[in-house]
């Protein structure tokens, strides 16, 4: 069985994506649907519902996606649409709309390696209003992650190019000879990324930083690479560590 409405709007507000709804509220003469009819719709078009198909459904759906190209919440809108006049349909009659915006902003984490630290931070992420992708070889490992979309790859920096470049990047893979690959994708793909960060020691962050270089990569994106990550709070739990890299994606992302 397929969700219903409310499971489906949920499920949207849960992946930190924009939706508009849209309710048949009334009917004057001949109309394609009865009043209380939805739809959800997205940046991509139609998501669930029908509001009777056809003209006045396309009409719908246009006026949604215009009010998703607002960057910030809209209020709900009322409209009466004259099906002949307005929509060019052959019925003569009215159906009135609701339209309401629901606008998230969007705050993309990418996550390369699904590891016991990702398996923890990707669950508490899954928790915050943000759109999470985790990246690893191993299928074992993605099948366990839980609330957060989970891609195989059997090269994982071949998924940078797919990616939002605008998206906060976080490495914890099997090891130095895995997060360099990634880091090199990474600053010639996404050299703006507001957060670029690498899982591990000092030590490790000056070793990754002089191989980086030694191939090429800028300056200005080493200075910006944090190795080690998260703020120094908490013991080596996994969770702990988790929720000291979290405070920090948090306190960037509000600077």
């Amino acid at each position: 069985m397929g969700m219903n409405y409310f499971e489906v709007c949920q499920k949207l507000v849960e992946e930190g994506r924009s939706f508009v709804t849209v309710t048949q509220t009334g009917v004057r003469g001949s109309a394609p649907q009865d009043p209380g009819a939805k739809i959800v719709v997205t940046s991509d078009g139609l998501h669930f519902g029908t509001v009777g198909g056809g003209k006045v459904e396309a009409a719908a759906i246009k006026k949604s996606l215009g009010i998703l190209e607002s960057e910030t919440q809209l209020p709900p809108e009322y409209v009466t649409w004259n099906l002949q006049k307005d929509i060019n349909m052959s019925c003569g009659g009215e159906a009135s709309f609701l339209f309401e915006h629901f606008h998230t902003k969007n705050w993309p984490i990418v996550v390369f390696g699904a590891g016991h630290i990702s398996q923890a931070l990707t669950r508490v992420l899954s928790k915050l209003n943000c759109s999470v992708t985790c990246v690893d070889s191993r299928e074992e490992w993605v099948s366990r992650l839980e609330g957060v979309k989970g891609i195989t790859h059997p090269e994982p920096k071949e998924v940078v190019k797919t990616l939002n470049p605008k998206s906060f990047f976080i490495s914890m893979t099997m090891g130095h000879a895995h997060d360099v690959p990634i880091l090199v994708e990474i600053s010639k793909l996404c050299p703006d990324a507001p957060y670029v960060g690498v899982l591990g020691s000092d030590i490790k962050g000056i070793r990754i930083k002089k191989d980086l270089k030694e191939l090429g990569v800028s300056e200005d994106f080493l200075k910006k690479l944090r190795v080690p990550i998260g703020l120094p709070i908490g013991t080596n739990h996994p969770y702990e560590i988790a929720i000291s890299i979290v405070a920090e994606l948090i306190k960037v992302r509000d600077e």
